[in-house]
């Protein structure tokens, strides 16, 4: 039997300025409305399918900061400003970021978002009703195409198609609001049903390994270069462990029992903080166990099962995701019709199912062999890129699991109770689902200065005296990975500013003057 493990991934940044508790990016509360509750909500068609989702603490916290606080986006903010009343400056910032959806697979589906799009790039001027429509549409087009249908409310201003009102718009927003109060909530009950397994990732999503050194960077690629001065805090990265693990029971009532570590990175270093947690098994990628058995070609065998490390703080599963089958749903089935994607990929199932189930199979040898494949991948952002946000292709996607004789869903905790782990890892070796190493996070120039500039920070508020509980928080948000996968690589230098807003904000709360070299971005 093939057992199939399928976990989808939901994480955003920690985007809220802790000083003003305000955001100045939409991205929690957009992908919120588009992508978290809907694809729990579209497992009530398909009872058949178990699925494991991964939540990020500070994501879950986030939204709930826009449930219970109020918290206000500066998207937001100018989404709700009457169009009469928009300054110049609140126009051209609208111009400039209301478009921010795919362009070919949304805005083109939308006569007038499409025919707004079109205006502003040929420079023609927008009149006050344009403005009013932009401001609804860039809204409007972020929910997902299930709720725009099955909201009455917004199906009724998705059959306007132009000519808004005000209190379209505020339909919109309100509606918004609604749908991120029901998403935590969604999770739980689906969880409780049995149909869903939580796991979680340590809190503000940090690279575990390069908490506890950066010097680790060079275990997975030798020819990484390092900061100046070592960030070594092996506590932050229990903190960042323990802290999701108690998040996680205020939210579900119970424990966790799987991890996604941030970015799949790992390392011997940090398994005992994970096994101590009391964390049964956590996922990584198919790279990893490779370089830990030191093989050089790719085996199945090896990858279709669980394995077990067994350390003298306790014993801790891990599972492999396949890379290929895993990425082929993330960044290349948008490109196909959804009936040819999903045949593509149950082909590949079969061929598997073929190979371990038949006498003398090249990948097996063994006959009936039962076999765990994992499929891990980020469960938000591969959406918008396929028509009808995805919700086509995974319809006829369960559909044809559901049906297939010879598939058996499963979430990995079910998995390991009927088949522990029989083979043992001795060394984990070190590394992240990108190129089994840490270079996306560490080593170009802009990357390093971020380290540097963090491993300062960390430095002055060890050395500070009495620091604020809001100091620290905003000492591990600075400690999450995104910061340091955009540096030197972002496109409009929004997370740049972010992470150099967070560090501003933190001199400030431990009553420092922050660094002048926060005044500039790191690529200066």
């Amino acid at each position: 039997m093939l057992n199939l493990a399928i976990i989808y991934h939901m994480h955003q940044p920690y985007y809220k300025n802790l000083l003003t508790e305000q955001s100045d990016l939409p991205w929690v509360r957009l992908h919120g409305v588009k992508d978290y509750l809907d694809m729990v909500q579209i497992l009530e068609q398909f009872p058949k399918m178990k699925l494991t989702f991964n939540v990020v603490p500070s994501l879950f916290e986030q939204i709930e900061d826009y449930n219970n606080t109020g918290l206000k986006d500066e998207y937001l903010r100018l989404s709700r400003k009457p169009a009469e009343q928009l300054t110049k400056t609140d126009k051209e910032f609208i111009l400039q970021n209301f478009f921010s959806i795919n362009k070919d697979k949304v805005i083109a589906f939308s006569p007038r978002y499409y025919q707004l799009y079109f205006k502003k790039q040929s420079g023609q001027e927008f009149n006050l009703g344009d403005y009013l429509d932009l401001q609804v549409c860039f809204n409007l087009f972020w929910i997902d195409p299930s709720f725009r249908k099955n909201i009455p409310e917004l199906k009724k201003v998705m059959d306007k198609e132009r000519f808004f009102s005000e209190n379209d718009k505020q339909i919109v927003l309100n509606q918004q609001l609604e749908i991120l109060k029901r998403i935590i909530p969604a999770y739980k009950n689906a969880q409780n049903n049995g149909q869903v397994e939580i796991s979680v990732t340590p809190y503000y999503h940090p690279i575990l390994p390069l908490l506890y050194d950066t010097n680790i960077a060079k275990e997975a690629n030798k020819k990484t270069v390092l900061p100046q001065e070592v960030f070594n805090y092996p506590l932050d990265a229990k903190y960042q462990i323990d802290s999701a693990i108690e998040f996680y029971k205020q939210r579900f009532d119970t424990a966790p029992l799987g991890m996604w570590p941030s970015e799949e990175g790992v390392s011997e270093h940090i398994l005992p903080y994970i096994i101590e947690s009391g964390i049964k098994w956590m996922v990584t990628d198919e790279v990893i166990l490779f370089k830990s058995l030191k093989l050089k070609k790719r085996d199945t065998k090896l990858l279709y099962q669980p394995h077990l490390l067994k350390r003298k703080e306790g014993e801790l599963n891990i599972v492999f995701r396949d890379r290929n089958l895993s990425d082929l749903i993330g960044f290349v089935y948008h490109q196909m019709k959804e009936v040819d994607a999903v045949n593509n990929f149950m082909k590949h199932l079969e061929n598997i199912n073929k190979a371990f189930s038949a006498k003398g199979g090249s990948a097996s040898g063994e006959k009936g062999k039962d076999i765990l494949v994992t499929i891990a991948l980020d469960g938000e952002n591969a959406w918008e890129f396929y028509r009808n946000d995805g919700v086509d292709f995974l319809e006829l996607f369960y559909q044809r699991i559901s049906q297939a004789d010879f598939i058996k869903t499963t979430t990995v905790s079910e998995y390991l109770k009927l088949n522990p782990a029989k083979r043992i890892i001795k060394r984990l070796s070190a590394g992240s689902w990108i190129y089994g190493e840490f270079g996306k996070w560490i080593g170009n120039p802009h990357k390093v200065k971020a380290w540097e500039w963090l491993a300062q920070a960390r430095k002055a508020i060890q050395e500070t005296k009495n620091p604020s509980d809001l100091a620290w928080k905003q000492m591990y948000i600075l400690e999450g990975s995104d910061w340091f996968w955009w540096a030197g690589e972002d496109p409009d230098g929004s997370f740049d500013r972010l992470f150099r807003l967070h560090l501003t904000n933190f001199y400030q709360l431990i009553k420092q003057e922050p660094p002048a070299y926060l005044a500039s971005p790191l690529t200066s």
